[in-house]
């Protein structure tokens, strides 16, 4: 591929893709806020305070009530679906990544590298594949969320080492948080949407909706709030050599996971 084309495209896909996951960060952060709120309206209520119905608030000039219903009659109005975010970042991340890395052979070290560019590509490809499917049939049968928990974060482990083991630094650390994104992607398009438009579905048709399905959605919903922290810290690692460039750096991978874990949550609280 000509140089500067090149350039020119790589410049176009990680101009979108930074921008398309600000907007689905963003709407992630802005509902996950919005239903702590009504959580805490919910337990006063439970209490037999004196709660408010709807959540208040002030932007850019205007006022907004805004109200959570479980069952609502469907009203003649648009509903409005915040799922495109997610494909487009993580086609134009998959792309750009495939272009640096896969056909730009930076994937592997250019000395004694563990594994020829073919070998490493698959591995890659199918360290993608593989992280999702384990993470979603891990998190459908276990039932205990602190066992989960423990093992993901090993599974996490186990994927810096395989990574910094046999990818090249910089691209080890970007190869976890492609796995991290592709579970976040799948997570929004195969585990969230499904349930809601059954829900949706429902109550067109003037059925009760399966609140359980809501609820899994909401789990994997609240997951992807905290894997996209660590997947935001792996977009920008390449700037940070101290961390990639380490003898330690699966170490240091694994150890930032959990740093971003915890702000996760305390930006949850917030």
């Amino acid at each position: 591929m000509n140089p500067d084309l090149s350039e020119w495209l790589q410049l176009a896909l990680r101009w979108a893709h930074v921008f398309a996951g600000i907007m689905w960060v963003g709407a992630t952060y802005y509902f996950t806020w919005l239903d702590g709120r009504f959580v805490e309206l919910e337990e006063k209520a439970a209490k037999g305070e004196n709660a408010e119905k709807f959540v208040w608030m002030v932007h850019s000039g205007g006022f907004y009530l805004v109200e959570k219903q479980k069952r609502p009659s469907m009203m003649p109005q648009t509903l409005h679906w915040f799922k495109w975010e997610s494909a487009l970042t993580w086609i134009t991340g998959f792309l750009l990544f495939g272009l640096l890395y896969y056909h730009g052979s930076l994937l592997t070290s250019f000395e004694d590298a563990p594994l020829a560019k073919g070998p490493a590509i698959g591995l890659s490809f199918g360290m993608l594949l593989g992280g999702w499917i384990v993470y979603d049939l891990l998190w459908k049968f276990c039932k205990n969320e602190w066992v989960g928990l423990v093992i993901s974060y090993l599974l996490i482990v186990l994927a810096a080492w395989v990574s910094c083991r046999y990818f090249a630094a910089r691209a080890a650390y970007l190869q976890v948080g492609a796995m991290m994104g592709t579970i976040m992607t799948a997570n929004v398009w195969m585990r969230i949407l499904p349930p809601q438009r059954r829900m949706v579905a429902a109550l067109k048709e003037g059925r009760e909706p399966n609140l359980k399905e809501g609820a899994g959605a909401k789990a994997r919903s609240k997951h992807n709030s905290f894997i996209v922290i660590p997947v935001v810290f792996t977009m920008i690692s390449n700037h940070y050599p101290v961390t990639y460039g380490s003898h330690y750096n699966w170490v240091i991978l694994s150890i930032l996971v959990l740093v971003g874990w915890g702000a996760a949550k305390m930006i949850r609280r917030a």
